[in-house]
């Protein structure tokens, strides 16, 4: 099996706050470490009452406290948010004080509503138009510095630290490709144009100073448990999740719920088989062939997992059993 890394969106279930969600991603953390998972992955989301990873680097610098061999990073930084001399200041402290083990994933997309966007740059003059431009900057800022430069991000000149670009579309993957960058695609919420967005990635693909060849991770949520009964019940949480989001009614992760699926109308069925198309739900040897299946129709160089799971513990356990399923090391 490819390596397999954790993309944790530190989901703050119904009945807890993010206090304790923070403590479960800590503890998410050590147990990925554990059983031997390649990267611990944060994402940037703002107005999401579900979601407790807005400021990101705090908790990638929390989560890489907690651990100490496992790389930790964001998947991703919204880079039109910031000024991307900002990320290499934070980012370069984050590499300085964990050297080695950060991992910067770049994305375009605001990761909140446009009033929220606003309120996070104070205008909207961070136009995801300029989204390559930024992402250069970024890149030089880390690039040694030269006799005559007269701004230096320190921390951050000469830290190297290794940037992705992410994306839902071809996109992301020309851009990837163009730089000579390694490419993470959000297949497990919007597998939509993930396979052309490949075709256009490796068949562009320029090689770089960062990377020699193509280098593809894809997103994919996984549900396991002791049976496939269960895992579907487990997985009414995410669903749930979409459909209130969809419609306007984003809040906290929903506990499961018997038979919600089977419930709801026809076109809800179809935005949440669309949405969540890349999942594998089931028993450990469900999983396996699931993972196995997409493996090969996509050729991933490597998977990054996502499991919104109501209960911490079930959380853990899945993530347990998908360790054990693939046979990854770990004790």
């Amino acid at each position: 099996m490819i390596p397999l890394s954790i993309l944790d969106l530190a989901p703050v279930p119904e009945g807890s706050d993010v206090s304790q969600s923070l403590a479960n991603t800590l503890d998410l953390a050590r147990h990925a470490e554990r059983l031997g998972y390649k990267r611990f992955w944060l994402a940037e989301h703002h107005n999401m009452p579900g979601i407790a990873s807005a400021a990101t680097s705090v908790v990638i610098g929390a989560v890489a406290a907690a651990t100490k061999t496992i790389r930790v990073g964001a998947g991703g930084v919204m880079l039109p948010n910031h000024a991307p001399l900002v990320i290499a200041e934070q980012f370069g402290t984050l590499n300085a004080l964990h050297p080695g083990r950060i991992d910067l994933g770049l994305g375009r997309a605001p990761g909140s509503d446009q009033a929220t966007a606003r309120a996070l740059r104070r205008t909207l003059q961070g136009d995801v138009d300029a989204f390559p431009q930024d992402v250069m900057e970024l890149m030089q800022w880390f690039a040694p510095a030269t006799p005559d430069q007269r701004i230096i991000a320190n921390p951050g000149e000469g830290q190297a630290v290794p940037i992705w670009i992410l994306g839902s579309s071809t996109y992301g993957a020309q851009l990837a490709a163009h730089l000579g960058l390694p490419y993470a695609f959000a297949s497990h919420f919007a597998p939509g144009e993930m396979m052309r967005a490949l075709d256009v990635y490796r068949q562009t693909f320029r090689p770089s100073e960062h990377l020699e060849k193509p280098y593809a991770m894809l997103g994919y949520n996984v549900f396991a448990a002791g049976t496939d009964e269960t895992a579907r019940l487990l997985f009414t949480s995410v669903q749930q999740a979409f459909v209130n989001l969809r419609t306007g009614r984003a809040g906290k992760l929903p506990a499961p719920v018997e038979g919600y699926y089977e419930r709801l109308d026809g076109a809800a069925r179809g935005m949440i088989d669309a949405a969540l198309a890349c999942s594998a739900v089931g028993s450990p040897e469900t999983v396996r062939a699931s993972l196995e299946a997409f493996v090969a129709r996509t050729g991933a160089d490597e998977l990054m997992v996502t499991s919104q799971i109501w209960d911490p513990a079930a959380r853990v356990r899945s993530l347990e059993l998908l360790a054990e399923a693939v046979g990854q090391g770990g004790g």
